[in-house]
């Protein structure tokens, strides 16, 4: 593994702007960073990152069986208990989902340890999906990278399949917060593939959303809300006043009500309780707990924290860092301080994606901080032996 300068294409911002990449820069920075790109092997992606991947994936979704059995799990992950039911009868119903998101930390040499689990509402899909392939692809035919690179990225191919195999309800509506153009570039990304799949789909902003007399979700002519793609966190749907209609509403959600277990960074200790040792995992607590062997080194996350806000670091040699946020109230977990590889001052994490069970490609975030925030810069990959 290594970070590669390159030469940015020229017509780089108006292809994302014909593409539909909206978010490609922000507040005037650039959020696709196209001056370097990272290489690596096919053995360090397919033995390092791709069958880690797997393992962790299958690793969640035992934790997500036994939690759902358990009051005493929901109740250490925050899940408020009067929506335990709805998360239990989610996961044994076998509801769908769709995707998800591994952080990990990775310099080349491995093994590669988990972060954090991204499963309820991860984003930078369309970059790691079909932007960065057509970067690939036109830098081969420009001569800027041999011709023989390949990338990690099965992505869209996955999506596809998963929407025509997964058992989604049509018409299916795809829905985020009005104004993040971010989101709304995802869910109109996933919302293109959903049609290819010969899903009917229609969009709505979260905020139009309504709750009719019989307790159905709504959209703005009435129309009952059979099946919903939300881009919007269960921890904040469970907290608002809409939240009691749901397990009666008889809508259907992608992400299922399940991910909540898989969405919050208390799965982490919960994961560490069960592998201790695991070459894959890094030592963590809920912070209420003894923190265990994680002196002089350790990371403060709030459960529901997003971007990196409200993470606070004590490094090995007991420098301490910071970002703000508004997630400081809550629980908190405590995990072993795991340095970020450091290319040149670019500290680097790999989004790890899982399509329907199966790992699909990568995803790289930079920053100058070894917090990653979302500010920090979308990088694209290549393998190449």
């Amino acid at each position: 593994m290594k970070r590669v300068h390159s030469t940015p294409r020229p017509d780089w911002q108006a292809t994302a702007q014909r593409l539909g990449f909206a978010f490609h820069t922000f507040d005037g920075e650039p959020y696709w960073d196209e001056s370097a790109y990272y290489q690596f092997s096919l053995r360090q992606i397919e033995e390092h990152l791709e069958d880690p991947t797997q393992a962790l994936h299958e690793l969640c979704m035992e934790l997500v069986a036994e939690v759902v059995e358990s009051e005493e799990l929901l109740q250490r992950l925050a899940i408020p208990e009067a929506f335990h039911e709805l998360v239990r009868s989610s996961w044994k119903r076998r509801d769908p989902h769709l995707y998800g998101r591994m952080d990990l930390c990775y310099d080349g040499h491995g093994p590669a340890k988990l972060l954090e689990t991204n499963y309820d509402t991860p984003t930078s899909l369309y970059e790691a999906s079909f932007f960065q392939y057509v970067w690939l692809e036109q830098q081969m035919q420009r001569g800027q990278l041999p011709a023989g690179c390949d990338q990690f990225n099965s992505i869209e191919d996955k999506l596809l399949q998963a929407f025509v195999q997964g058992g989604f309800g049509s018409p299916l509506y795809f829905s985020s917060v009005r104004g993040s153009v971010e989101d709304r570039g995802t869910v109109e990304y996933l919302r293109d593939i959903a049609r290819q799949a010969g899903l009917r789909t229609r969009m709505i902003d979260i905020e139009d959303i309504g709750l009719d007399a019989g307790g159905r979700f709504v959209d703005l002519q009435g129309t009952p809300i059979d099946n919903l793609f939300k881009l919007y966190p269960w921890e904040q749907m469970f907290n608002e006043d809409y939240g009691r209609a749901i397990a009666a509403s008889r809508t259907g959600f992608v992400e299922p009500p399940w991910k909540a277990i898989l969405s919050n960074k208390g799965a982490m200790a919960l994961l560490w309780e069960r592998h201790p040792g695991h070459p894959n995992l890094l030592p963590a607590f809920i912070d209420e707990q003894p923190a265990g062997d994680l002196q002089p080194g350790w990371v403060r996350k709030p459960f529901f924290s997003r971007e990196g806000a409200n993470v606070q670091i004590r490094t090995n040699a007991g420098e301490r860092l910071s970002e703000a946020g508004p997630y400081g109230a809550g629980p908190s977990i405590r995990q072993q301080f795991q340095p970020l590889p450091n290319f040149a001052g670019n500290h680097t994490v790999i989004g790890s994606w899982v399509i329907g069970d199966r790992p699909a490609g990568i995803g790289i975030r930079e920053d100058n901080s070894p917090i990653t925030k979302d500010s920090s810069r979308f990088l694209p990959h290549v393998i190449l032996d």
